[in-house]
């Protein structure tokens, strides 16, 4: 729980608050007292009656009732000293800025623990330990430099590293971005990432919060609870970027399918963001980036005209542009020719718009003018605009902020001439502007925020299938792979088309199968898990002895225990399927099927339960997407169909949760009907 003592606190103590800034209780309250908190300010510290100006409360006993405690003292004094600080002076917010906790083994846990148990008794609230504190426009309750500019409608930082919020802000403050907040979370024992996120949706309020938040994660403690406050801060027309770092699979858990060991928790973390709306970044340069595209006003479309006066960042950019899906197209006509005679001989408007080392602040902002206003065939503006440090140029910077501030179309700044334009870009600052150091940063951060999906309505509506039938199957289903007419089964109940088969245990029920169902048909032993690797899989068989030979066959291999039988169908091989996520929940999985899934892992994935437009996506960005829409003549598969089928796995999963894995490998699809032709289901009873 988030509390007004934590966020607002009318009075503050430092614990363990020092006359040396070099040390973290000394920095904290010189923080405080160079920020200007306009409440009481108290220090506790047993050595000092005077400490910076502010009279110390030697015995913490002695102190006034107070809202806030900033904690820097050693870890196992800390226990005593928020158990008479609940108690005895009504505190009910603690920032604890000491380690020696959780981070340092079993013995901190415990430490750890009894301090969120103290504060907890008292509906208190916990930002670390282990953090540099919180920064908002209250306080200034950290130990750190820098401190960056505080504006309500600045970026809401939330990071589970102190160092790393350190270093995210040291790339941000020289470009131009201020701060609404910063919160560093530590270890989390009581507030984490997602609790602060929770706080800024439930007390959002469209006139006064900050509409930009960026994350630093090491770890997501409560997926849902992020998914669920994010996504509901996007649709409230906030912005989102977050770095979620440890996305090495190293150390993942063995799997025992194709699904298992393509689904890592990153890739859960990738399907979290993309269902929430979060734009995900890889590093700090990045990050920064992002948020400064969003400081600007939203790109409607794809086309973006760059306008520069040097050509080689320019087409650096336009590699970038081009490589994230947006377009640089080429502008022409009466217009164009207009804008061109405006300009000295030797600039051109075909897009990239190049007005020469020479060109005025005036011309561009003519320049501005016209493709804002008169070629419609722009969504945005990129400017790319240095010096090489003849004269002063304030004057372009002036115009560029202008145009900033009035364009309709969002205008996006590359400055890369920091040093030799250090007073100009200062100028430019001063404005409240904010600026990229880099045309491909920029590039891709662009591409990065256009790209991101939308967040999902809340509710999504799924399929009707037969729950109770699913039900029957699953709560009657031992643990692990189910039998292939249980697998036939659940595929009928959720609506999943089939190929027609049977699992035979002697080469009369087989040959009389095979008769029935016509030539040619596929034999595949049953028992394997793998059945390719073990020779478990025989194609166009054609006539009855060769049925009789196939069963012989399979039947003698190593742990078979019967043969599956079904119709040769031909078609597309794609591929579907389940993999639960511990704290995530159920991921579905799509790509192109058979060995393909194994050989180029092109596989696309969401977050259950999944809506129609989630399973379009998903089809649509796979890198293989030209081979499933039809290519050099090739028929395409119908797309709607796989959709269909995709969102079906999503529904099935949310009536049988005991689903841990799920393969249908290969589906085979056509222009007219996609039919399951092989499917593997592991079922663990949680």
């Amino acid at each position: 729980m988030i509390n007004n003592a934590l966020i607002n606190p009318k009075s503050i103590v430092i614990i363990g608050g020092s006359n040396d800034i070099t040390k973290p209780g000394g920095k904290v309250l010189k923080n405080l007292i160079d920020g200007n908190f306009n409440g009481d300010l108290y220090v506790s510290n047993p050595k000092e009656t005077l400490v910076q100006g502010i009279k110390s409360f030697q015995n913490i006993h002695s102190l006034p009732e107070v809202d806030l405690a900033i904690i820097a003292i050693a870890a196992k004094y800390i226990p005593e000293t928020i158990e008479i600080l609940t108690k005895n002076k009504n505190t009910r917010g603690f920032i604890i800025l000491s380690a020696g906790f959780s981070e340092m083994g079993e013995e901190g846990k415990i430490l750890e623990k009894r301090v969120v148990d103290l504060i907890d008794g008292v509906d208190g609230s916990l930002i670390g330990p282990n953090c540099i504190g919180v920064l908002n426009t209250n306080y200034n309750g950290v130990f750190s430099k820098p401190t960056p500019v505080l504006d309500p409608q600045g970026c809401d930082f939330i990071s589970g590293s102190g160092a790393t919020a350190v270093f995210i802000l040291e790339s941000a403050i020289p470009y131009g971005l201020t701060f609404s907040s910063v919160y560093s979370v530590g270890n989390s024992a009581q507030l984490g990432v997602e609790e602060i996120l929770k706080y800024m949706d439930e007390t959002f309020d469209p006139e006064k919060s900050s509409r930009i938040k960026i994350l630093y994660m090491e770890k997501i403690d409560k997926p849902a609870l992020l998914l669920k406050h994010a996504s509901s801060l996007i649709r409230k027309g906030c912005k989102i970027a977050a770095i979620k770092s440890g996305t090495s699979e190293a150390g993942s858990r063995a799997a025992s399918s194709h699904t298992g060991a393509l689904a890592s928790p990153d890739v859960a973390v990738e399907a979290l963001f993309n269902k929430a709306g979060i734009v995900r970044c890889y590093g700090r340069e990045d990050l920064i980036s992002v948020a400064n595209v969003f400081k600007q006003k939203e790109l409607k479309g794809k086309n973006i005209a760059i306008i520069t006066h040097a050509g080689g960042p320019a087409v650096m950019l336009t590699d970038a542009l081009s490589k994230g899906g947006l377009n640089i197209p080429h502008i022409e006509g009466k217009d164009s020719d207009e804008l061109l005679g405006k300009l000295f001989d030797g600039s051109s408007v075909g897009n990239p718009i190049d007005f020469l080392a020479t060109g005025t602040a005036e011309q561009l902002d003519t320049i501005f003018d016209y493709t804002d206003n008169k070629f419609d065939n722009i969504d945005g503006m990129a400017v790319i605009f240095g010096t090489p440090g003849l004269f002063p140029i304030f004057d372009a910077y002036k115009v560029i902020s202008e145009r900033m501030k009035t364009s309709r179309k969002p205008i996006f700044p590359v400055f890369p001439s920091g040093i030799t334009a250090r007073k100009e870009v200062d100028y430019f600052l001063s404005l409240g502007e904010t600026f990229f150091p880099d045309e491909v940063l920029m590039g891709n951060a662009i591409c990065k925020v256009y790209n991101t999906p939308k967040p999902e309505a809340e509710n999504v509506i799924l399929p009707e299938i037969d729950k109770i039938s699913i039900r029957k199957i699953i709560d009657n289903a031992s643990e692990g792979y189910i039998s292939p007419s249980e697998i036939q089964c659940l595929l009928d109940a959720t609506g999943i088309p089939r190929a027609k088969e049977k699992e035979v245990y002697c080469i009369n029920d087989a040959t009389e199968f095979a008769s029935s169902t016509g030539f040619p048909v596929v034999m595949k032993v049953v028992g394997p898990l793998h059945k390719s690797d073990v020779g478990g899989v025989s194609l166009n068989v054609n006539n009855i002895a060769q049925v009789e030979k196939e069963f012989n066959r399979l039947i003698n291999i190593n742990e078979a225990t019967g043969v599956l039988i079904q119709k040769m169908h031909q078609g597309t091989e794609l591929f579907a399927g389940v993999k639960y996520e511990k704290g995530f929940g159920h991921l579905i999985l799509c790509g192109l099927g058979g060995i393909f899934i194994e050989v180029l892992k092109d596989v696309s994935t969401g977050l259950a339960p999944l809506s129609g437009n989630e399973a379009v996506r998903m089809i649509k960005n796979l890198k293989g997407y030209k081979i499933i829409s039809g290519v050099r003549g090739n028929e395409g598969v119908n797309e709607a169909i796989f959709a269909d089928i995709i969102v079906r796995l999503s529904a099935l999963v949310t009536v049988a949760p005991e689903i841990e894995e799920m393969d249908l490998n290969p589906l085979l699809g056509s222009k007219d009907n996609i039919i399951a032709v092989d499917a593997r289901i592991n079922v663990k009873k949680r």
